[in-house]
């Protein structure tokens, strides 16, 4: 019971992050803060455009959210995966097939991760494209 507790609160606070995303525009809403790590150098971070990204997506807009965060917008089908898995192992006890990474590919995702920081901060063409 108390399981269930814990994930219809996990699940109540996305719905209700996902509902005030829908409702105000994160590039001219004075609800969220800017990026600190932005504000404080100038570059942009991996996660930068995230919340601008995520609010066209919740609006239908694919391209507009590739063009704001590429990488954000590709790592959601795992997240919303590993949501789901983790809901249906202990909801109903139901195991659904896990994706098991071998650590060679998690230090590749992390070093796709640092490529794309470093690689949407240089202002030439094909780069400048990343940036938000």
């Amino acid at each position: 019971m108390k399981q269930r507790l814990k994930l219809a609160g996990v699940f109540t606070a996305i719905i209700a992050a996902a509902c005030f995303l829908f409702l105000f525009d994160p590039a001219s809403s004075v609800f969220y803060p800017p990026c600190p790590f932005h504000k404080l150098t100038g570059l942009y971070c991996p996660g930068c455009g995230s919340l601008r990204s995520s609010h066209q997506l919740l609006h239908g807009n694919l391209l507009s959210a590739l063009d704001l965060n590429p990488l954000m917008v590709l790592s959601f089908p795992f997240l919303g995966y590993s949501l789901i898995t983790y809901s249906m192992t202990n909801l109903k006890k139901q195991m659904l097939p896990r994706i098991f990474l071998p650590p060679v590919l998690i230090w590749m995702i992390l070093g796709v991760i640092l490529a794309f920081w470093v690689l949407r901060n240089i202002p030439a063409y094909p780069f400048s494209v990343l940036a938000p």
